[in-house]
């Protein structure tokens, strides 16, 4: 194929600040774009002719642009059930919703997941597995490193951290699906150790358990620190003023907090869900309540070695989910699945 595809990126993800879908959003762009040599790459407000409509989002006007005139590639960064826990509206309103998403999701010519683990719902829910891939997300080296002791130190100082205290992160969205709650019980149990949760409400009081959440960020344990959403060019520093990334989340995709973190030679602590199992394997420590939680950073904090392991198995996920490798899988796939849905929907091949 000597003409190069044109792809148009249709997204709302990073108009809402804290999210995941947007870290993950930017980093495909940019990745994506670097394959200048066959994909010419369009985001919103940039005028061309497009012959794939990427859409990273389910917003209504991106619904739409999905016509017979294109081949449409949606991205399924969550599925219906996964939508409890986190956001608080009217029953009946969350049911529709939750049925536009679905509808939404038949409607494109092709879906991308970034876990595998999303495949079997989604073909329950009528999709056709032929027409599912699984591409996972990457996180730039360029961006989240680790940085030199010294800069650490200054870092710490910028959030009132003290220069030796052993620091366990959380990321994301306040909200009940987030884990928050078991996170601050372990805080709770561990007052010796710094606790820092980077993130926010980033939906407001449609929260998911906005007003318990909202009361304890207000009146934290002494031992924890709620830094709000945090600008991702600053969360490299967040990452290496930790010790730990410590999300005790009830669901999950693939959060890319696992991964820059990883990048940040960071253990990284999670609850036990059979969601991690296929895309960390064995890399990460994992375990299924508070009291086992507690023993992991009890341990972290106390065993050297210990410590030193579970940061080695971190570094393995940052060299599986490395740029070149997933660069190698949309450079596959794009041409593949232009040539397929082409040819059915009688649109001109590329020469």
């Amino acid at each position: 194929m000597s003409e190069k595809l044109r792809i148009r990126m249709l997204s709302a993800a990073t108009t809402v600040s804290g999210q995941g879908v947007g870290s993950a959003y930017m980093e495909q762009v940019a990745l994506v774009r670097e394959q200048s040599d066959i994909f010419e790459i369009y985001e919103k407000g940039q005028k061309g002719k497009s012959d794939i409509n990427h859409v990273h989002t389910v917003n209504p006007t991106f619904r739409m642009q999905m016509d017979k005139k294109h081949v449409n590639v949606m991205y399924v960064h969550f599925i219906p059930s996964t939508l409890d826990g986190s956001l608080r509206m009217p029953k009946w309103f969350f049911n529709i919703f939750k049925k536009y998403v679905v509808s939404t999701y038949k409607k494109a010519d092709e879906i991308v997941v970034v876990n595998p683990s999303f495949i079997p719902p989604l073909v329950e829910l009528g999709m056709k597995e032929e027409n599912i891939t699984y591409i996972p997300n990457y996180v730039s080296k360029d961006q989240f490193h680790p940085l030199p002791k010294e800069e650490v130190a200054e870092i710490r100082a910028s959030y009132g951290v003290k220069e030796d205290a052993f620091v366990v992160l959380g990321c994301g969205q306040v909200q009940t699906r987030k884990g928050v709650l078991d996170y601050i019980e372990v805080a709770k149990s561990n007052p010796d150790i710094t606790f820092v949760w980077a993130g926010g409400f980033s939906f407001g009081r449609m929260t998911d358990g906005y007003d318990e959440l909202k009361a304890i960020m207000d009146n934290p344990p002494e031992n924890v620190k709620f830094i709000g959403i945090v600008d991702r060019d600053k969360m490299n520093a967040v990452f290496n003023m930790a010790d730990v990334l410590f999300m005790p989340s009830f669901s999950e995709l693939f959060p890319m907090s696992i991964l820059e973190a990883a990048n940040c030679g960071k253990p990284v602590l999670l609850r036990d869900l059979d969601l991690y199992k296929d895309i960390l394997f064995d890399w990460y420590l994992k375990r299924s309540d508070v009291e086992g939680w507690n023993e992991e950073v009890r341990k972290l904090k106390e065993d050297p070695a210990y410590y030193d392991e579970a940061a080695k198995k971190s570094s393995e996920i940052a060299t599986f989910y490395s740029k070149e490798h997933v660069a190698s899988i949309w450079r596959e796939y794009y041409p593949r699945i232009y040539k397929k849905w082409a040819e059915k929907k009688g649109i001109k091949p590329k020469e």
